[in-house]
């Protein structure tokens, strides 16, 4: 349930085209300059928040951090300072927490306006490496506590024994940092139903929050549909499908019938499913579009057009070759590393 939807004036752009994967929201070269320009000016919209089954407030908008494609450090600051981004997505896989406290240092926004969220990597499971490294993320982003912290991926890797008692174990962590005030929220990601079951089976708080991905290519409505029985909030990342998806005749269709873009179709599709969605980009017009969602509702027929594009083969994110990535240093695209799997269809966006 989104608490408030606070509308502002927007400036509409009179062509949708989008191709290059890193070209979310592409416009004509003549009107670009004008588009920014304007933008600068113009009221930025107020995000609007929803609610954690443990009455946390959370933005149903924010930004993605990656180590794919490297860290953009004024994109950061303009997200917060310009665009009242509130929330940011990171984990200490990305290698960029602490350049992101020093984004956040800048900005000038207090810390207690922010919803932070990191990850936990699974070569850090385990009850002691868990609780070391929520605390390390918490001191590379320079803060005492985090909003959310989830465990990226349930896989184990190779290397650990008794792989349900160490998944176990790592979510008795995940409750002891609840419960001591270090996480306000706990969760998990990229968790498919079977995982949960057996999560459910053991522990004493539930995960407030299964963050997946999710665009109108990548629908799970059944896993959905099981996080809402159990009271387990869905999120999504990747709500732009990395711009792979921003050329189909669909959404651009309706993105012309609202005089939008196609990311910003996707973004507003996530948001009326009730998803949070963290989309992430290197340029600043392009975090400024983003947020400029809330001045226009998707009708009936366009929500059951978008519905219906649901396809497996569509996701961005796979897991196939998973325990290869584990060996690798955190941050290693950043480091200028080359992956072991460059030609595979394993990422780690999100």
């Amino acid at each position: 349930m989104v608490l408030s939807v606070l509308e502002s004036s927007s400036h509409h752009v009179d062509q949708v085209r989008t191709s290059a994967e890193d070209d979310f929201c592409a416009f004509r070269p003549e009107i670009q300059a004008e588009f920014v320009e304007n933008w600068t000016t113009d009221a930025v919209p107020i995000i609007p928040s929803t609610v954690l089954p443990n009455g946390i407030a959370m933005p149903m908008l924010g930004l993605g951090t990656t180590h794919s494609g490297g860290y953009y450090h004024e994109t950061v600051v303009y997200a917060l300072r310009n665009c009242h981004y509130r929330m940011i997505d990171t984990a200490k896989r990305y290698g960029v927490e602490k350049k992101l406290s020093l984004a956040i240092k800048e900005s000038g926004v207090p810390r207690t306006e922010l919803f932070l969220t990191s990850k936990l990597w699974p070569v850090d499971f385990g009850y002691e490496s868990t609780r070391e490294a929520c605390r390390g993320s918490c001191e590379r982003l320079g803060t005492d506590y985090l909003d959310l912290y989830v465990i990226h991926f349930p896989e184990i890797p190779r290397w650990f024994e008794q792989p349900r008692l160490i998944r176990e174990e790592t979510w008795r962590a995940l409750e002891r940092l609840y419960d001591d005030g270090v996480c306000r929220a706990i969760g998990v990601s990229n968790y498919n139903q079977r995982d949960l079951e057996e999560l459910l089976e053991f522990c004493s708080i539930k995960p407030h929050v299964n963050q997946c991905e999710f665009h109108p290519y990548i629908n799970p409505m059944q896993l959905r549909e099981f996080c809402k029985e159990e009271n387990i909030m869905f999120t999504g990342y990747c709500p732009l499908a990395k711009g792979k998806i921003l050329d189909e005749e669909v959404i651009k269709r309706v993105a012309m019938k609202h005089n939008k873009t196609a990311a910003q179709v996707c973004l507003r599709w996530s948001v009326e499913n009730g998803v949070p969605a963290i989309p992430k980009s290197r340029q600043s017009y392009r975090i400024r579009q983003n947020c400029d969602i809330f001045d226009f509702a998707l009708d009936e027929s366009d929500m059951e057009s978008l519905a219906n594009l649901h396809d497996p083969s569509r996701k961005c994110v796979k897991l196939e070759n998973l325990q290869e990535k584990y060996s690798l240093p955190d941050g290693y695209k950043l480091n200028g590393i080359s992956s072991i799997c460059d030609n595979s269809v394993v990422s780690f966006v999100s």
